[in-house]
Order: structure tokens, then sequence, then C-alpha cells
């Protein structure tokens, strides 16, 4: 199974592809959306569905796993935050893929151990599981983490399931 990971954004969209094969992680492919925030709103979100279709097409997963929406201080990030993820989903269900949420705390949890830990540390830890002598960039790394733990949770349901 091939699972999209998305970290959305209205700056940056982060996305990873990612396998389990004999339980290590393969990273198939990873990389931001980039926006330019000198655009409108709108041409923006058609960069982030351009870039999306461009990589669902290339890519071809299986399943899709994005960052829910947590809490922010402030209103106006939280709706362009929120614009960003919708047309994600848009895209992803337009593509035919099944996608499921995943809370940051829960994806800093299964990866890192720690519900709280930094994008740095995140990073750290991401590079090390995909076995990468650099780490990915902060978004993209987040996507990865994304992907893992879809497949970490879908390897352990499979499993219940066959019992």
């Amino acid at each position: 199974m091939v699972v999209l990971g998305i970290d959305p954004g209205s700056r940056v969209t982060g996305f990873a592809a990612i396998s389990k094969k004999s339980n290590r992680f393969q990273l198939l492919e990873a990389g931001c959306i980039k926006t330019q925030t000198s655009e409108s709103i709108p041409l923006r979100l058609l960069t982030i569905r351009t870039g999306l279709v461009e990589v669902i097409e290339r890519i071809s997963p299986s399943e899709a796993a994005i960052e829910s929406i947590f809490t922010y201080k402030s209103a106006e990030s939280a709706l362009r935050l929120g614009q960003a993820r919708g047309v994600a989903l848009v895209t992803l269900a337009e593509k035919g893929l099944k996608v499921t949420d995943y809370n940051p705390m829960v994806v800093k949890k299964n990866i890192a151990g720690n519900g709280r830990a930094g994008k740095s540390e995140m990073q750290r830890i991401v590079a090390r599981l995909l076995g990468l002598e650099k780490p990915l960039t902060s978004d993209a790394a987040d996507a990865a983490a994304i992907a893992m733990t879809h497949l970490l949770h879908s390897t352990f349901y499979s499993r219940i399931k066959k019992q």
C-alpha cells in the first residue's frame, strides 16, 4: 500500500508518499507545494489543487492521510488552513482516494513517542525512520509522519480483523 500524507497549509502544503515493506518505511517521494503570498487566495488554492493532482497522478497512491485541524490563536490562520485543507480533501475525493484524518498530537505520539515533539525533533526522527541522510523540510516531514501513522494504524487494524 502506498499512502499519500498531506500537511495542508495556505503558504506551503507538504506531501509525502510512503510505503511499508518488511516492517520498514520506504519514502517514494516527498516535497512541498508552495504558493505565492502575493497572489489572491483563490489562485493560491488553485495552485494547491493543481499541485496535488500532479502528485496523485504521478504516484498513484492507494490511500491518503491528512492532518486534522487543531486550535489556532488567530481566526484568520485557522480560516486559511481550513481553506487549504478543504481543497486537499476535495481533490483527494475527486481522485477516488480514501482519506483518513489524524490529529497532530496523535501523529507526534506515534512517530516520536511524544505528543508534544517539536518540528526539528520530528524532522530528525522521520529522517531516521526513512533512512535519510538529510532531513526533509518540516512540511514534508510532517506529511511523511502523517503517512507513516496511517500505515501503522492500517497494519494494526488489519491484524485485528484477521484474528
